[in-house]
């Protein structure tokens, strides 16, 4: 004669305890899986919204490089994501000048313009928490906007230190 232990049976058939258990381990590995998937989504999100920073072009000999308080004189051409072009300083052949990191620009050249040197250029891709956000600046650029920018640093001028 077989002895039967409880929750099997001669048959086969579960009755029970392994049923239970099964489910339960179903629903762990659906909720997981649940999980990972929307962590795996907050992280592709997270990873659209950082700068972007390209060097198109490197300089052989760089004293200075750019840094917070430093007054700059740059070119640039600013585009959207669409290759639509909102702003320049090239037609005029007019430098835009400011001082790196005390908030007189965006904040994406503020960060993507720290340590430049002299006749390099950069392409900056700058999502909208460091551009102009869900506001934007109409008309030329909508709300949420990503832009993007290619820049040439001509000039740092040091401010002396105190």
């Amino acid at each position: 004669m077989t002895r039967l232990r409880r929750g099997s049976s001669t048959t086969g058939v579960d009755s029970g305890g392994a049923a239970r258990r099964d489910m339960r381990l179903s629903w762990v590995l659906t909720v997981l899986s649940i999980c990972l998937s929307a962590l795996a989504t907050a992280a592709g999100a997270e990873g659209k919204r950082k700068l972007q920073i390209g060097v198109k072009k490197r300089v052989d000999h760089c004293p200075i490089k750019s840094r917070k308080g430093d007054v700059l004189h740059m070119h640039y051409t600013g585009k959207l994501e669409d290759g639509t072009e909102f702003d320049s300083s090239l037609p005029q052949n007019q430098p835009f000048v400011f001082s790196l990191g005390t908030g007189q620009v965006i904040k994406g050249w503020d960060q993507g313009l720290l340590g430049m040197c002299e006749g390099e250029k950069r392409k900056l891709v700058i999502p909208s928490e460091l551009g102009y956000g869900e506001r934007g600046a109409p008309p030329k650029i909508p709300g949420g906007a990503t832009l993007v920018f290619e820049v040439e640093l001509l000039k740092i001028e040091r401010r002396s230190e105190l």
